[in-house]
């Protein structure tokens, strides 16, 4: 059972994202969040698997609850998903900075907002990469440079470096497995491995930091 807690400032939006989720079998949703603050309480007691974070709510935004929740050593199994009114939203990219596994527009099929959930339970961070490429892109473009330790992009192989490359271009394992030609594991590994080595939480702070080192620009 994927366990889900929506936080959100409306009532009425909250009560629907309810109704939508748990009309799947294997979805349950474990509590409601009107603010931030309780978002991060909620996500303490309750330990989700995903939390659905509503960017602007009262008391404490959503952004600011999820670089909480994410810098919380005992959340570590938490995903925050953002919720957003439009794919092209200023607080997106600085809600993937803070650790958000992945945006979601409110307007989603309710099908595909079920599958979306349960594929960030699962682990499958990165949702509708295309679009989430396009939204770092448009924002990394107009921020100064970040200053991230080369250290870390120094200790990737030729062959993870371009996986990474990959990786912010919207690919999936299978994708990168068929354009490099090896299996699927293989690419898993090297993704895996280039995570570890950059302390990418997950495939959406991988994107990120592929951006911010240059790596993104790597095309084969």
């Amino acid at each position: 059972m994927v366990r889900v807690v929506v936080a959100e400032d409306q009532a009425a939006v909250r009560a629907g994202f309810r109704s939508l989720l748990e009309r799947g079998d294997d979805i349950e949703v474990v509590g409601e969040a009107p603010n931030g603050d309780e978002a991060i309480r909620l996500a303490s007691d309750l330990l989700p698997d995903v939390v659905l974070m509503d960017i602007r709510m009262p008391v404490l935004d959503g952004l600011e609850a999820t670089r909480r929740i994410v810098g919380d050593p005992a959340l570590g199994e938490v995903r925050v998903v953002v919720l957003t009114t439009f794919e092209i939203d200023e607080y997106v990219f600085a809600a993937l900075e803070a650790g958000a596994s992945g945006f979601l527009v409110k307007d989603i099929e309710p099908e595909d907002l079920r599958d979306a959930v349960r594929l960030i339970a699962h682990g499958q961070a990165l949702l509708a990469p295309s679009i989430t490429r396009r939204v770092i892109e448009a924002f990394v473009t107009h921020r100064p440079a970040v200053q991230t330790d080369s250290r870390r992009t120094d200790l990737l192989t030729d062959r993870e470096r371009e996986i990474v490359g990959l990786v912010a271009d919207g690919l999936s394992n299978t994708e990168i497995a068929e354009r490099l030609y090896i299996s699927p594991l293989t690419a898993k590994t090297h993704v895996h491995r280039a995570s570890t080595k950059l302390d990418a939480r997950d495939r959406a702070q991988l994107v990120v930091i592929a951006y911010q080192t240059g790596l993104a620009s790597l095309r084969p």
